[in-house]
C-alpha cells in the first residue's frame, strides 16, 4: 500500500525537471540578451544589431512552437520536451567551439529553436500533470522558476562573462542544458497523447480567434514585449548612467525578481477565489505600461522604476494568462494551444525589442520606451474594453 507521504510528493519531483526547463529557457533568453550591448562600436548599428540578436532567439520560437506543440499533443510532450533540451544544449555547444560573431548568430537561432519544442512541452506537462484546481498554483509555480532565470540571467551572466568571456556563459548553458535534460528522463513521467477528433483548418482558425484564446494571449504577448525590451534596453540606460556591468544586471535583475515574488501569490489567489482573471490580466497591463513610461525618467530612477513595474505587471498576467488558456482548451490539445499561446508571447518577444531599437535609432531610447508604452497601454484600453462590454447589465 503506498503511503500518503509518497502520494503528497510524487507530483512535486515530477515537477522539478519542468521547473528546471523553464528556467533554462529564461536563462538562456536573458542571460545572452542583458550582455551583448557591446557587441558593436557604432551607437546607432549597436542598437539595431543589440535588436536583432535579440529578437533571433525569439524568432526561430514565433516559426516553431505551434508545430512542436501541436507534435506533443500527436506523438507526447515528454519526448518533445528531451529532444528539445538535448538540442539547446547541442546549439550552446556551437558558438563554444568556434568563438566567432558569425557563429553567434548560429547558435542563438538554434538555441532558439531548441526551446521551441521544450518550453510549450513543459507548458503543456504542467497542465496535465496537475488537476484543473490547482492550475494558478502550478502555473504560478512554474513562472516562479521561469522568473528566476530571468532575474539570474543578467546578473549571472554578467559574471560569467567578465570572468570568461560570452564562451564561458555559452559553456554553462549547454551544461545546464544537458543536466536538465538528464533530469527529466529520471523524473517526468511519460504522459500518453489522447485521442483527439479529427480537426480542418478551419476548427483550428475558429478556436484560436476565439476570445477566450486571444485575450489572455494577446495580454500574455503585450507583458513580454515589456519584459525583452526591459531587459534588453534598460542595460543601455543604466550604462548612460554611469553603472558597470554586473551593476546593470543586477539592476535590470529586480524586473524578473518582482515578477518571480508575483506570480506565485497571483496563482494561489487565482485558485482561492480572491482574484479573476479579468481583474488580474487588466492590472497587469496597466502596471506593465506604467513600466515603461517610468523606464523613460533618466538615470537610476528610469531603470528601478521600469524594472519593479514591468515586473510587477507581467508577474500577474503570466500564471492567469496561462492558466486561462488551460480552462479553456480541451486536454488532447493542451500542446497546439500552448505553443500557439507561446507563438503570442514570442511576437512579442520579437515586435518589443525590435520596436524600441527602430524607434531609438532614429531618435532616441526614451522616444523607444515611449512607442512600446502606447502599444502596452492600447493593448491595456482595448482589454478593458471588452471586459466592460461582456459585463452583464442588471
Amino acid at each position: 500500500m503506498t503511503s500518503p507521504t509518497a502520494v503528497s510528493t510524487a507530483p512535486a519531483r515530477q515537477m522539478w525537471p519542468l521547473y528546471a526547463a523553464g528556467f533554462t529557457t529564461a536563462f538562456g533568453a536573458h542571460g545572452i540578451a542583458a550582455n551583448l550591448g557591446g557587441f558593436s562600436e557604432d551607437a546607432v548599428t549597436s542598437l539595431l544589431v543589440l535588436g536583432g540578436l535579440l529578437a533571433l532567439y525569439d524568432g526561430a520560437e514565433v516559426l516553431l512552437k505551434p508545430l512542436f506543440g501541436s507534435l506533443a499533443d500527436r506523438v507526447g510532450a515528454r519526448p518533445v520536451l528531451l529532444g528539445g533540451l538535448v538540442a539547446f544544449a547541442a546549439a550552446s555547444l556551437v558558438y563554444v567551439v568556434a568563438d566567432s560573431p558569425a557563429w553567434l548568430w548560429a547558435a542563438r537561432l538554434g538555441q532558439g529553436a531548441a526551446a521551441s519544442a521544450f518550453s510549450p512541452s513543459a507548458s503543456a506537462l504542467v497542465a496535465r500533470l496537475n488537476p484543473a484546481a490547482r492550475h494558478g498554483r502550478a502555473f504560478g509555480s512554474y513562472g516562479f522558476y521561469k522568473s528566476i532565470g530571468y532575474t539570474l540571467g543578467p546578473l549571472l551572466g554578467g559574471l560569467l562573462v567578465w570572468a570568461g568571456g560570452l564562451r564561458l556563459l555559452f559553456v554553462a548553458l549547454a551544461v545546464l542544458g544537458a543536466a536538465v535534460a538528464a533530469w527529466a528522463v529520471l523524473a517526468v513521467p511519460v504522459v500518453a497523447p489522447l485521442p483527439k477528433a479529427r480537426q480542418t483548418v478551419l476548427d483550428l482558425v475558429r478556436r484560436l480567434a476565439d476570445p477566450a484564446f486571444l485575450a489572455p494571449t494577446g495580454a500574455l504577448a503585450a507583458a513580454t514585449a515589456a519584459l525583452s525590451a526591459g531587459v534588453g534596453f534598460l542595460p543601455v540606460t543604466g550604462r548612460e548612467a554611469g553603472l558597470g556591468t554586473i551593476a546593470t544586471g543586477a539592476a535590470v535583475s529586480l524586473l524578473a525578481a518582482s515578477a518571480a515574488i508575483v506570480q506565485p501569490r497571483a496563482g494561489r489567489a487565482l485558485d482561492g477565489g480572491r482574484l479573476t482573471t479579468r481583474t488580474g490580466l487588466a492590472a497587469g497591463l496597466v502596471l506593465t505600461a506604467g513600466g515603461l513610461a517610468a523606464a523613460m525618467l533618466p538615470g537610476l530612477a528610469g531603470v528601478l522604476g521600469g524594472a519593479a513595474l514591468i515586473g510587477v505587471g507581467t508577474g500577474l498576467i503570466t500564471p492567469l494568462g496561462f492558466a486561462a488558456l488551460a480552462a479553456s482548451t480541451p486536454t488532447e490539445r493542451l500542446g497546439q494551444t500552448m505553443g500557439s499561446a507561446e507563438l503570442g508571447r514570442e511576437l512579442g518577444d520579437v515586435s518589443g525589442p525590435l520596436l524600441v531599437a527602430a524607434v531609438a535609432s532614429l531618435t532616441t531610447l526614451t522616444y523607444g520606451f515611449a512607442a512600446l508604452a502606447v502599444l502596452t497601454a492600447g493593448v491595456a484600453l482595448a482589454y478593458l474594453g471588452r471586459a466592460v462590454a461582456n459585463t452583464p447589465r442588471r
